[in-house]
């Protein structure tokens, strides 16, 4: 079978198609939780802990370097761990998401309903 016919048999699939819509919700979901944890749980976090921006929160290693204008010639040199703990937030919040999901389909399909036959049950 030649790689052309392979990949139409595979794009013309209703799991390409599946996969696509998955990707789609899964970008616009890991949107919602990035605002969830940047704009709703954060702050208050922040705020408890003395009015911290997590977002602005890093460690300088080099300072930046200024010209006897006030001209930055070389940039800072920081390690962002602000920015760091709100994406391990994100990815805690987006992997429990997927755990709970799967845990019910797994669930839903243990289930069995006796009554889900397609023959009468044979005499």
């Amino acid at each position: 079978m030649g790689l052309l016919k392979e990949f139409k048999e595979f794009a013309v699939k209703g799991n390409a198609l599946d996969m696509a819509v998955g990707i789609i919700i899964g970008a616009a979901f890991g949107k919602i939780v990035s605002s969830l944890v940047n704009d709703i749980i954060m702050p208050p976090i922040g705020m408890l802990l003395g009015g911290v921006d997590f977002k602005n929160r890093a460690l300088t290693l080099k300072e930046a370097v200024t010209a006897a204008d006030g001209k930055i010639i070389t940039e800072a040199v920081t390690m962002k761990y602000g920015l760091f703990i709100n994406n391990v937030i994100d990815f805690l919040i987006v992997a429990f998401t997927i755990f709970m999901v799967i845990r019910t389909i797994n669930r839903l399909s243990q289930m069995r309903v006796p009554f889900a036959r397609t023959q009468p049950p044979a005499k």
